[in-house]
């Protein structure tokens, strides 16, 4: 008997269930993929504008992508699907797709954007999210400003820096965030793509996405101990999915020089010949023949031109962004200009997992300097000294001993002899990868590169520009400098939300290397050709000496931050860095910045319910951040190797080495210990929002350079000590509304910041410190204007015999009437620096900046103000001016004192004396106070059915004016002058002033 096998009753079974299985499956992915569809449209705000950058994603997935250019997008999406759309500054809105296939959304301006992303130190967060005082500033805002650096553009634009600049060209700007936390007067940290470096004269803000300015501990403290004066991220452009996109801009600017106003020779001449007959010395031979404007002579009308362009494009797998640019500026003084060429490469890719990515960004820079300071000189030299006389060696106008004996320097004379200016070749950029080892944890390494070259000419030719100049021959120096910065960074992130907890983590280790050398030059008596033409190269001449020196830091760091969010109701933030510097002494090198924060939205709670309030966020931290802005080698002593010995009986030369500077082994980190209160409301659906914060920060052990006698042996300069306390405390306000009529957009936002300073400890047996005309003392602020206080003018010579002390004696014995009286505040008969009195500072008591903008029909105006109150400054050309000690011009229509003139508050002219002209009284101390506008601009964009007809995606016209207004009480050049020195920042010693812009420009893209 045969029998046939039978299959098992299970593997048929199976077998059937497997068939069912796939075919259910496909027939699944079919009706799917016949659900899916591509959507595609435009995004633009009310005004028809194309938001280029715009987010576009499918809620509850992982799918988005950005508008392009002109504001188009394209996105698959179900049928069924919600679009997510949102951009920076407008309110987001939730599209249902309807099975539609073209979608246009238009966007709402908001007050301020909630789901804004943020940079913040390696990651980012959402805005509404934060638990640190971080500002962030839109790129558009700082384009529309014409200016050298990033820094520059940032005034008035949000709370808590402090910046001044100048017009100079190649001039950088000075940013103090939250007050002076030290007496160096560091800049903040700049990360640019990650990359620790500057964004000095030589970055070109044209391809800037986006800013964040950290400015708080807990903000800041990821970046440790470079970050005790606050951390400024950049991130720049990126390339955006779809078809190529070239965006262009085209900026041409007039540059006006504010004038002094001083008196032509008449009028000179007859104040001159009363400074001299009052003082009894013979008059000057002055030449009544000559009118010399110095001013026109030494100034001259500036310009500059911004030219840039980009292309940028992806696809699903990478993205690139290309750009050039170049920048020149004309300076207004005569020999001032400043040249940069630019080129920036932005790429990234990925292929699952993985991705790479690099920003690599080329310089070429050139600044030709300034020679001697035409801000001073120009009222320095008299009216009645030509620019060129044949009589003088050189053929120069420069005053003589019978006929204008001056101080002043020809700005023509030394603009041709003198030549200078640095070359600057820089590259910079970073090379990174990821590994998304699952959707919450992801590796990144992150390697950073940046390298300049510097060559700095100078070539003095034969000849003189100033009276009682000593012959000095040609003169030929060069110098060529090194700077290498190597960066690399280990980053390890968690992020993943479990029910309604979030949960993220970052891990890093960042190692950076600094090198920097120099090799210099010189030569003496210059070879010239038939033409008299200068070989400029350091084979000609003799005399010739030469230099060098190399310096190396290293700084190696560990650090991690745990983010925690419960509901998105109550969030905390820790942060620990370890930091360890090459810079510091044996033993104090390494230092722990911890760092905590929390925030609570009470908004989200339950028994909120107030409808007109949108969001409501408290926020506190607390955080230390260290600083070891010093020099390379600082803690270690440092030989000399130039000196030299003959010796022996043939007198032979034999090298010698010693230590001119004494050092301080113990040097140890500045550390900043920062408290911070702030709060976030907005209101009437996020129309309306305000920010507040009030801040404490104290910086300990501040790093000083401590004056000893010269008898020690110490010939270096002052050895460096730990030997103060600072503490800045503050408040921050930031109101901002936007809304709109109709086709009528509009919006402002004013923002309010207050700082106080003061000193907690001073080393040295707590000594005050004196510096300039400024005494530094405990409980009070840097630098109090420390002054001999007048008391009017004595009228007549009863009142000078009556002005005694308590004891009877004659306090001015040597004063006439129209002398300045002084207080004798010690009553000891006499004035001296006893009497000196403190009289203010230069810190102003608040700041404001209101920033104003509408649109309409293409039409947008916007206009931004600064103001700065409170700060008491000393009027240094004044002092020149208006003191008749010595010949200078004066201010016209000055009226001191006569007898025929005696209600006046300037006091006699009388040459020769500084009776009534000392620089230490509060004669020269003005009122700080001002109001700017900073930036009026009208712009227009063009229609877009014009531009089809052209082939471009958008076009737009505009015209801008800065610095047009000042508001002020300050007489002065400019009341917003710069000076570098921590204790003096309010003495303008002819600081180049902030000039008047007119600016046309025009953008489009393709």
């Amino acid at each position: 008997m045969k029998y046939r096998s039978k299959r098992p009753l299970c593997r048929v079974h199976c077998k059937w269930y497997l068939s069912t299985f796939f075919f259910l499956c496909t027939l699944f992915n079919v009706v799917s993929a016949q659900n899916e569809q591509t959507v595609t449209g435009t995004v633009t705000d009310e005004r028809g504008t194309a938001l280029t950058g715009a987010s576009i994603s499918v809620k509850g997935t992982s799918i988005a992508t950005v508008a392009g250019e002109n504001g188009m997008y394209r996105i698959t999406v179900g049928g069924n699907g919600t679009l997510v759309v949102s951009s920076v500054g407008y309110a987001s809105q939730e599209v249902p797709v309807q099975n539609r296939s073209e979608i246009n959304v238009v966007l709402r301006a908001a007050a301020t954007d909630l789901n804004e992303v943020v940079v913040v130190g390696y990651g980012t967060q959402l805005k509404k999210d934060l638990t640190g005082a971080v500002s962030v500033v839109k790129a558009a805002d700082v384009l529309k400003r014409q200016s050298t650096t990033v820094a520059e553009a940032l005034q008035g634009l949000t709370t808590g820096i402090r910046v001044r600049g100048g017009g100079q060209p190649g001039a950088e700007a000075l940013i103090q965030i939250r007050g002076a936390k030290n007496l160096t007067g560091t800049n903040p940290l700049y990360v640019i793509d990650g990359l620790i470096t500057d964004a000095n004269r030589d970055f070109n803000s044209f391809d800037i996405q986006s800013i964040q300015i950290l400015k708080d501990a807990s903000a800041a403290a990821i970046y440790g101990s470079r970050a005790a004066n606050g951390v400024i991220i950049i991130t720049t452009k990126q390339g955006k999915s779809g078809p190529m996109q070239i965006q262009a801009s085209a900026r041409y600017t007039v540059q006006k020089m504010p004038l002094y106003d001083l008196m032509e020779t008449p009028e000179f001449m007859k104040l001159n010949y009363q400074a001299y007959d009052n003082a009894g010395v013979s008059r000057q031979k002055l030449d009544s023949t000559v009118n010399t404007d110095w001013q026109d002579v030494a100034f001259r009308t500036g310009s500059a031109k911004d030219l840039n362009m980009s292309f940028s494009g992806g696809g699903n797998s990478g993205s690139y962004y290309v750009s050039g640019g170049y920048f020149g500026n004309k300076g207004t003084v005569i020999g001032t200009k400043f040249d940069r060429y630019n080129l920036r490469v932005n790429t990234q890719g990925s292929k699952g997992i993985f991705s790479i990515g690099e920003n690599l960004a080329i310089s070429n820079a050139n600044v030709a300097d300034m020679q001697g300071n035409p801000v001073v000189d120009v009222y320095r030299l008299l009216p009645t000294i030509p620019v060129y006389d044949n009589t003088h060696p050189g053929g120069y106008g420069y005053g003589d001993e019978q006929k204008a004996r001056t101080f002043g320097t020809n700005p023509l004379a030394i603009a041709n002899i003198v030549n200078s200016g640095v070359d600057n070749f820089r590259v910079r950029g970073n090379l990174w990868s990821e590994l998304k080892f699952t959707s919450f944890l992801k590796y990144r390494l992150n390697l950073g590169y940046e390298t300049s070259r510097d060559h700095y000419k100078y070539l003095k030719k034969d000849g003189f520009w100033t009276l009682n100049q000593s012959y000095d021959p040609s003169i030929a120096n060069e110098n060529r400098a090194s700077y290498e910065n190597k960066l690399v960074e280990n980053t390890l992130a968690f992020k993943e939300k479990y029910g309604k907890h979030d949960v993220s983590a970052i891990l890093g280790q960042s190692f950076q290397k600094q090198t920097y050398a120099q090799i210099w030059g010189s030569k003496r008596n210059i070879v010239q050709d038939a033409s008299g033409h200068y070989y400029d190269v350091l084979d000609q001449g003799d005399g010739g000496q030469l230099g060098g020196y190399r310096q190396e830091a290293d700084l190696i760091s560990y650090f991690g931050r745990v983010e925690y969010a419960y509901d998105n109701r109550y969030l905390i933030n820790g942060v620990l860095r370890y930091d360890g510097t090459s810079r510091l002494g044996t033993g104090h090198k390494t230092g722990y910045f911890p760092s905590i924060s929390a925030a609570w939205r009470i908004s989200g709670e339950k028994f909120f319910n107030v409808s007109w309030i949108s969001d409501l966020k408290l926020r506190a931290n607390y955080g230390t951040l260290g600083s070891s802005n010093i020099g390379y080698y600082d803690p270690f002593p440092v030989i000399n190797t130039f000196p030299t010995i003959a010796m022996g009986r043939d007198q032979h030369i034999e090298h010698l080495g010693t230590q001119v500077k004494l050092t301080n082994p113990d040097l140890r980190w500045e550390t900043l210990e920062q408290q911070n209160y702030g709060f976030d409301v907005s209101f009437l659906n996020n129309k309306l929002s305000l920010t507040g914060d009030y801040f404490i920060a104290k910086t300990r052990d501040v790093l000083y350079g401590a004056p000893i006698l010269m008898t020690t042996g110490n010939d270096g300069g002052n050895p460096l000590v730990n030997a103060l306390s600072l503490q800045n405390s503050g408040l921050e306000l930031a109101l901002t509304y936007r809304g709109n009529a109709n086709a009528f957009n509009y919006g402002g936002t004013l923002n309010f910041t207050a700082v106080r300073n003061k000193v907690l400890k001073l080393g040295y047996q707590g000594n005050d410190l004196f510096t300039g005309l400024t005494r530094t003392t405990v409980g009070q602020p840097l630098g109090l204007w420390y002054l001999l206080k007048t008391d009017g003018i004595f009228q007549t010579q009863n009142e000078v015999n009556n002005y005694k002390n308590s004891k009877g004696q004659l306090i001015q014995p040597n004063a006439k009437p129209g002398d300045l009286r002084f207080v004798d505040l010690n009553d000891d008969g006499q004035i001296t620096n006893s009497d000196k009195m403190d009289m203010g500072h230069a810190w102003p008591k608040f700041e404001t900046g209101l920033n104003l903008f509408g649109s309409y029909n293409g039409f947008s105006l916007t206009m931004d103000w600064f103001g700065s109150f409170g700060a008491k400054v000393i009027n240094g050309p004044r002092i020149a001016m208006d003191g008749f000690s010595d010949n200078a011009n004066y201010r016209k229509g000055i009226q001191p004192w006569t007898p025929e003139n005696p209600n006046t508050n300037t006091p006699r002219a009388l040459y020769a004396s500084t009776l009534n002209s000392r620089g230490d009284i509060d004669r020269w101390l003005e009122s700080g106070s001002f109001a700017r506008l900073k930036l009026i601009s009208l712009s227009y964009d063009l229609p877009k059915e014009w531009l089809t007809k052209i082939g471009f995606t958008n076009a737009q016209l505009s015209v801008s004016g800065q610095n047009l207004i000042t508001i002020t009480k300050y007489t002065g050049l400019d009341p917003e002058f710069n000076n570098a020195n921590i204790y003096e920042r309010g003495y303008d010693f002819g600081a180049y002033p902030n000039l008047k812009m007119f600016s046309v420009g025009l953008n489009f893209g393709f």
